[in-house]
């Protein structure tokens, strides 16, 4: 014992061993929380939000400009938004925050983000001057939001599945309740 022997089966070698297998970008990033269209149409509602916004980043004059301002306001929004989503749902952060706080976090910033690119989106449309970098801006605005709009769908959709498979135990536990007793 003098040698250290009772401490020798507890001690590892290499702690960080089982890190180095899977790497540090798979060890800090899983794709399965998402199934695979809510996760393809998140990575296009950030792709095609950042394309919007470059766009209209490199839209040098205008003549009307609130719809452009607006515009640029609404679409760098939705692209961090986004990403912040995606960073939540992609890495260990969502284990520590509560996954149905999550789930309803990405159901309201969705929607409102669908409605709001929406609306930017028509007011570009009726107020811009018509060059290539504003077209292409409001094309992207456009599918943006179309994009939003399919998340906030399938949400919506899986969302009503889920409360139509609890439906039947919420009937039987409020059954059990009624009951007395000694029957």
């Amino acid at each position: 014992m003098e040698n250290g022997a009772v401490y020798s089966p507890t001690t590892e070698v290499h702690p960080g061993a089982a890190r180095d297998a899977r790497g540090c970008l798979a060890a800090c990033c899983f794709l399965g929380r998402l199934k695979w269209p809510r996760r393809t149409l998140k990575v296009l509602q950030l792709l095609l939000s950042l394309l919007a916004f470059v766009c209209e980043e490199v839209v040098s004059q205008c003549t009307l400009c609130g719809g452009l301002y607006f515009f640029e306001f609404v679409s760098c929004s939705a692209f961090l938004l986004s990403l912040l989503m995606l960073v939540v749902y992609f890495t260990p952060v969502y284990d520590r925050v509560d996954a149905l706080k999550v789930k309803l976090s990405d159901f309201y910033i969705t929607v409102v983000i669908a409605c709001v690119f929406l609306v930017a989106s028509i007011i570009f449309v009726s107020t811009h001057d018509k060059t290539s970098a504003e077209v292409a801006a409001i094309v992207f605005g456009f599918l943006a939001s179309f994009m939003f709009l399919g998340d906030f769908l399938i949400m919506l959709y899986e969302k009503r599945q889920e409360s139509q498979l609890t439906k039947p135990e919420a009937a039987v536990g409020t059954a059990a309740l009624t009951e007395p007793l000694n029957a």
